[in-house]
């Protein structure tokens, strides 16, 4: 999963948390994300534009570290 824009990934099924770790170091966690578009995000041939296009605009997030 080389990407410009992810580092890695990590999905909380329990809590609907989709948590990502940029490149930059800086981590997020977009809150309920569904395991569909999780999934969806997993098999994303880019995950920087399905964060940009689906991510982003849809789901609240939070700042968990710089």
């Amino acid at each position: 999963m080389p990407s410009s824009v992810v580092n890695s990934y990590m999905y909380l099924e329990d809590k609907k948390i989709l948590r990502i770790v940029y490149q930059s170091g800086a981590v997020y966690d977009y809150l309920n994300v569904s395991q569909k578009i999780f999934d969806e995000f997993k098999s994303a041939f880019s995950k920087g534009i399905f964060l940009n296009k689906v991510i982003k605009p849809k789901f609240s997030f939070k700042k968990i570290s710089d």
